[in-house]
């Protein structure tokens, strides 16, 4: 459908970009800034993350001209939201605009890149945008402001300790951390933060066009008035054309939705819309101000009028701290946050409680509405007529406690959507008023709302009604909870889930509101109200988000190592300042080709079904539409061996999941591309059966051969002579590898000799070389891998790269074009897998001192529909399953599942995470019957000394108890396990808890072909030296510590040393990069000296056979790896049992990773791993359909650790004089290992669930199922609110989500 064209010819749109005056003749309004930036002025270091304002890798610095106070104001944006229509005079900085390595650098972007900030780097610039935008508002910001400017950004490498590092050293109140032997520290630096001269500053305010802009895209038209009359005009027009300001919620439901408008109405110039008025009663604030100015005119307020007047004030200043991030707040309009009456609006159950009042106009009327009438109907269709415009909103003034009556809000800001405290939408939230009778206690009114139940914000109005007349005390807060939940009813099969913890946290509010008042009556009736008990009054305590405090010990370089000699000390990562300034280069960052294509995948919507027929009629007659790519395109492979099932590249016939790639669309670009894709028709034949979880596979016998099993002792005999004998089962949850970097690949045909050249994102090139050859029919002298760098991988780009590649390679093989396929974050999420979903089926005998005597246990993985690595990961599953223990007797089976899930596939640990957390539980359960503490089991049962695993491999465990010793001594483990204790008598509803977790890892993947790397060194005439080696720089420093051995070795500095990139056309057959093992390979490669010691010739080759490693199934013994990394950790935690939230108080981690080549590389590694691993254990949930289709496919829906989720005070210590004599330098693979030490959250959270527990007389020996989320938190806490929740007796055939 043609848009309208409303009478007009299009406008020019005029903006700045970083300074330069930037005319666009056709701008779309479907057109977001992000891709014309990178596309349109090839600035490319602004990234795509996510495309939904969700993980700030695509911050931009926004400067706008203010007419109302004549100044130009400045704040951070997410470009992937902000529609290029709406800048007509705006100035735009991204990162290229502060500074760069051929002029100067930014003071942000080298405080960053020093402080070892940047590992991929991918998250960088957004994170340097972020605190530029904040220091252009305010020079030397506060602690807490940082933290709030980053709140909105992700990184899933770092674990973020290193970037506040540099960020705080801004503040007034911090210090810069890095050293002055180089030249000064940079904090002494002139920092100029003013990018835009005084000149394009005068162009802004004349340039601001005072008539009606107009422009037309291929399918929408955009309007914007400058006149609120023209506005109405427009909106009695078109009545149903949405009004967007900051395009947070009209932008998503375009983008993710497929919901689509022919006319948008910008009404952002229009004045009416931005007033801030005081008045005696209250303050009026303007629909279309945006939320971060809604911010500041409260705490303004706040910070100017009686504390008795700013009680609603205040309220929802709690809710906007934490209402999305920074970024978001800055263009997400007030008046945009209220119409949209979400059920998740986390200001409008405040503001209808309160009393709020709209002011709305349309043509020729004006009139004021209650804010709680929207919601009148409990379906949010009320009121509003679709002409009408919201043009203000009302807040009164709060009444003075001292006053007659007394109104008491309930800000409910600690609860959002049950992964993090911050930049997350809520699952319940609350606004509550009481007023009580004159010269009295008697409840004359109450207000209560609710977000998160319904389809928009709720009234309980019954229950309300049935209160009024009610002293305020035990008895109506009994009546209240039990209307209320027969009230606010939760079908058990609502859209979200979580319908316990839902209802628990409806009931578990109204407490937290009733104390608060009750709290309140006492200081106006001190006689006739007793004080809150005191072990109560921690329930009205919020947790807050503090600036992480952070230790970091280095090891010492050895005695009379020369200065010049790099290795083992700290260098700053070889591409950092490249990554902060955005210079460093991804694949979708590489220019595109001349007539190049894009290429969007057709996936298929059924888990088990045949495919009936394919229309690709209306996709071709798109716009931009070329070809449609499927099996039929294949020239030769399609289907690739490596176990009896094979993994697949087109479906063929039938599709085996939700998200398998049927078919792909090129065209033109990437918007024509997905439109046509979208267009694709697929008729399905359902089969059966449709195996989903691991009980269905169990049920159907459906799994993966072969099957694996290792054994040792006599384990029936062992469990006869065993004093106790537990039985029980342990879970985790599966993990999406989230790396910042979504599967992208280009793919250019030569044109001769049929050659291609493969710009990839993997871990593994000469995979990807040998699958695209197999697939096209050529041999592999014709296909070149490329890879620069890899914006994070952590196991998701081996196979997944491959098949990608595979793809676009058919694509462009048919073709005869380049073409570039970049998968959308949702794409990503459902077409990948992730780590695999875990259950052990465990007996475990022991002493009654808790000595374990046998394990017998079966252990299932969600494979999903192919093998990808899963049968690996069986392996490694057992192999490592022991962790510190001694098992003398064990008997374990591991099967991979085979379900009507994506395929699943390596992830950091490789299996190690979920076996290791299987052997913690039941070590927890053992000092449970035992009656002893945890950490008394964990060290009766450690290795100790020489010993043997149970596969017969030697180990010397000496290091272990070293790190254990020290994590002991470093976290002050007994005083602080005693002051818990106190803290807990002393608090009934907030508890806390303590965990030490031992770590044994062992490095190698069991087979010698596995770890095999060569080295390519390149001697130029003028003496550098060009350095190439098959391993990939994904973050984890690799290239860096390369340059570090190759400068040793060559004695040359590291300056003279280049690493171009990997390519399998210099350095053949290379292992992929992974498990731990990229330094001690390529290393050993790189070190090689018959390469060096030919000095007669100017290139060589350095290479390494792997390591001796072997592993013999049948007999269940070998020698698979080659040696072991040790570590501890010691983490306290804080819970509110009302809530479920948790707050990480303190983390110690204690690691032996041998001599470490770089150990400020190798401690962001640790600290990044145990991020991650936190996230796995506590936050990352996956949620599918009862059909299999993913829910959780972005980072508004599936929540990866942010800053407010890292310990306050974090310290990583490395273990002093450790050496590791058969690495490289004797150091010791550390990427993968400390993973497994964010468990440690999960069993500190559960000491605190036991100790309230016990306190409400519970058993202790329960079960917890990873991860640990707010939810699973809540229901542990069992009290009398749980018990009034509703059980439903009879389950739905077909609940919401279902666990995989």
């Amino acid at each position: 459908m043609a848009p309208p064209r409303a009478g007009r010819a299009a406008d020019e749109l005029l903006f700045y970009v970083n300074g330069r005056r930037v005319v666009e003749k056709n701008a779309d309004p479907e057109q977001m800034l992000l891709p014309y930036l990178r596309k349109g002025l090839r600035l490319t270091g602004t990234k795509y993350g996510c495309g939904g304002g969700g993980c700030g890798a695509c911050t931009v610095m926004i400067s706008r001209y203010e007419p109302i106070t004549k100044k130009i104001i400045h704040y951070s944006a997410n470009a992937c939201l902000i529609p290029l229509c709406s800048l007509y005079g705006a100035a735009v900085v991204t990162v290229e605009g502060i500074g760069n390595t051929k002029n100067r650098i930014h003071p942000v972007q080298e405080r960053i890149a020093k402080s070892h900030g940047s590992q991929c780097g991918f998250c960088t610039p957004g994170m340097v945008m972020s605190i530029y935008a904040l220091l252009r508002n305010e020079t030397e910001p506060r602690s807490e402001q940082i933290t709030e400017a980053l709140a909105g950004n992700l990184c899933r490498c770092t674990g973020y300790r290193p970037i506040i590092d540099g960020c705080k050293t801004f503040c007034k109140e911090s210090f810069c951390c890095q050293n002055k032997e180089n030249g000064g520290c940079c904090a002494n630096q002139e920092e100029c933060f003013s990018l835009l001269p005084n000149k394009e500053k005068k162009n802004m305010a004349e340039n601001q066009a005072v008539r009606t802009l107009t422009f037309h895209g291929e399918r929408t038209s955009w309007i914007s008035p400058v006149t609120l009359k023209e506005l109405l005009d427009l909106k009695a027009k078109h009545p149903q054309a949405p009004l967007v300001v900051g395009n947070t919620s009209v932008g998503p439901e375009m983008k993710f939705k497929g919901v689509f408008h022919p006319l948008l109405i910008s009404p952002t110039r229009v004045l009416d819309l931005h007033v801030v008025e005081h008045t005696d009663n209250g303050l009026i604030l303007g629909a279309a101000c945006s939320l971060t100015v809604v911010k500041d005119v409260l705490s303004d307020a706040v910070s100017k009028l009686p504390v008795e007047k700013t009680k609603l004030f205040r309220a929802l200043l709690q809710q906007l701290k934490t209402l999305g991030g920074q970024q978001i707040r800055n263009v997400a309009s007030f008046g945009g946050n209220i119409v949209s009456r979400s059920p998740t609006s986390d200001i409008n159950p405040i503001l209808a409680a309160g009393g709020c009042i709209l002011n709305v106009a349309s043509q020729g009327r004006r009139r004021q509405i209650p804010l709680g009438d929207l919601f009148a109907d409990g379906l949010g269709n009320n009121t509003l007529e679709p002409e009408e415009v919201l043009m203000s909103v009302w807040i009164p003034h709060s009444r003075k406690v001292s006053s007659p009556s007394s109104i008491h809000l309930f800000p409910p800001h600690f609860l959002h959507h049950g992964k993090r405290r911050e930049n997350a939408l809520p699952i319940v939230n609350a606004g509550m008023r009481v007023v009580f009778g004159e010269g009295s206690d008697i409840i004359r009114s109450l207000s209560i709302f609710y977000g998160g139940i319904g389809p928009t914000t709720l009234a309980a109005k019954q229950t309300c009604q049935a209160i009024i007349g009610r002293l305020w005390d035990e008895e109506m807060l009994d009546e209240a909870c039990r209307r209320v939940l027969q009230e606010m009813h939760i079908s058990s099969s609502a859209p979200g889930g979580k319908v316990e913890y839902r209802r628990a946290l409806v009931v578990s509010f109204l407490f937290k509101f009733y104390l608060e008042v009750l709290q309140s009556l006492k200081i106006m009736y001190p006689s006739r109200y007793p004080d809150i008990p005191e072990n109560y009054a921690s329930a009205l305590q919020h947790f807050h988000t503090e600036m992480p405090q952070s230790m970091q010990k280095y090891q010492d370089v050895e005695a009379g190592q020369p200065p010049q000699d790099p290795v083992g000390r700290p260098v700053m990562h070889q591409a950092g300042v490249k990554h902060a300034t955005g210079e460093a280069i991804y694949c979708d960052d590489i220019r595109a080709v001349d007539e190049e294509l894009f290429l969007a995948l057709v996936t298929s919507s059924k888990a088990h079904a045949k495919i009936v027929s394919i229309d690709a009629s209306e996709a071709l007659m798109m716009p931009g539409m070329v070809d449609i790519i499927s099996v039929q395109d294949v020239p030769a492979t399609n289907e690739f061996y490596n176990y009896d099932v094979p993994d697949i590249v087109f479906a063929r016939e039938k599709v085996t999941c939700v998200g398998q790639i049927v078919c792909g669309v090129v065209a033109d670009s990437e918007i024509h591309a997905k439109r046509a894709a979208a267009k694709v028709k697929i008729e399905y034949e359902e089969l059966e059966p449709v195996i989903l979880t691991i009980e269905d596979a169990i049920a159907h016998n459906s799994f993966f051969e072969p099957q694996r099993k290792l054994e040792q002792g006599n384990v029936d005999e062992a469990l006869k002579r065993a004093d106790h004998v537990i039985e029980g089962e342990v879970r985790t949850g599966g993990q999406e590898h989230f790396y910042m970097e979504t599967q992208s690949v280009l793919v250019v045909p030569k044109g001769e000799d049929k050659e291609m050249d493969v710009y990839a994102a993997t871990q593994h090139p000469a995979c990807v070389q040998e699958m695209v050859a197999s697939c096209l029919g050529i041999s592999e002298n014709r296909v070149m891998c490329h890879v620069k760098r890899v914006g994070g991988a952590f196991g998701g780009k081996f196979l997944k790269a491959s098949f990608l590649a595979c793809i676009t390679a058919v694509a462009a093989n048919k073709t005869g074009h380049a073409v570039r396929c970049v998968l959308d974050r949702g794409t990503d999420m459902l077409t990948t897998g992730g780590r695999h979903p875990f259950l052990g089926k465990y007996k475990i005998g022991f002493t009654s001192s808790g000595k374990i005597l046998a394990v017998d246990i079966d252990v299932y993985i969600n494979a999903g529909c192919t093998p990808d690595d899963s049968i690996l990961v069986t392996e490694v599953l057992l192999l490592k399953m022991d962790n510190a223990y001694k098992i003398p007797n064990l008997r374990a089976h591991a099967q991979a599942c085979r379900t009507n899930m994506p395929s699943n596939t390596a992830f950091r640990g490789f299996g190690f995470p979920q076996s290791g957390f299987g052997t913690e539980t039941w070590m927890t359960r053992i000092a449970v019957h035992c009656g002893l503490s945890p950490e008394k089991v964990r060290e009766i049962n450690m290795y100790k000394g020489n010993e043997r695993t149970p596969y017969k491999q030697e180990i010397n465990s000496e290091n272990l108890l070293r790190c254990w010793n020290e994590c002991m001594e470093k976290s002050s483990y007994r005083a602080r396990r005693e002051a818990i204790e106190e803290f807990n008598r002393k608090n009934y509803w907030k508890k806390k808890g303590i965990a030490i977790i031992p770590l044994k890892f062992p490095v190698g993947f069991g087979a010698r072909a596995l770890g095999q790397a060569a080295a390519l060194i390149h001697l130029y005439i003028d003496g550098s030296v060009l350095l190439t080696y098959g391993g990939i720089e994904m973050g984890q420093g690799l290239h860096t510590k390369m340059i570090q051995v190759a400068s040793r070795e060559l004695k040359m500095p590291m300056s003279d040393i280049h690493f171009c990139e990997t390519s399998t056309t210099t350095v053949p057959n290379a292992c992929g990069s992974g498990g731990s093992l990229g330094t001690d390979v390529n290393g050993m490669a790189v070190k090689a000296k018959e390469a060096f010691d030919q000095s007669i010739n100017l290139s060589a080759t350095g290479y390494f056979r792997g390591y001796e490693a072997d592993i013999d199934w049948e007999k269940g013994e070998g020698h698979p790896f080659e040696y072991f990394v040790f570590g501890a950790a010691c983490t306290e935690v804080e819970i509110d049992c009302l809530s479920g939230d948790h707050k990480n108080i303190k983390t110690d981690i204690v690691m032996d990773i041998g001599r470490s080549i770089n150990p400020a590389v190798d401690i962001g590694q640790i600290e990044g791993a145990f991020v991650q691993g936190l996230g796995l254990f506590t936050k990352e949930e996956l949620k599918y359909s009862p059909e299999g289709v993913l829910y959780t496919r972005g980072p508004d829906q599936y929540k990866i650790p942010a800053i407010c989720d890292v310990p306050e005070r974090f310290s990583v210590s490395l273990l002093a004089s450790s050496q590791n004599t058969t690495a490289i330098y004797s150091s010791k693979g550390v990427g993968e290992s400390a993973l497994f030490l964010g468990c440690s959250v999960f069993f500190a959270i559960r000491e605190a669930v036991a100790a309230a527990r016990r306190e409400r007389g519970l058993p202790e020996d329960f079960a917890l199922t990873s991860p640990l989320t707010p939810e699973r938190l809540r229901l542990a806490c069992a009290d009398q609110f749980t018990e009034m929740i509703p059980k439903d007796g009879n389950k739905p055939a077909a609940p919401w989500a279902i666990s995989i």
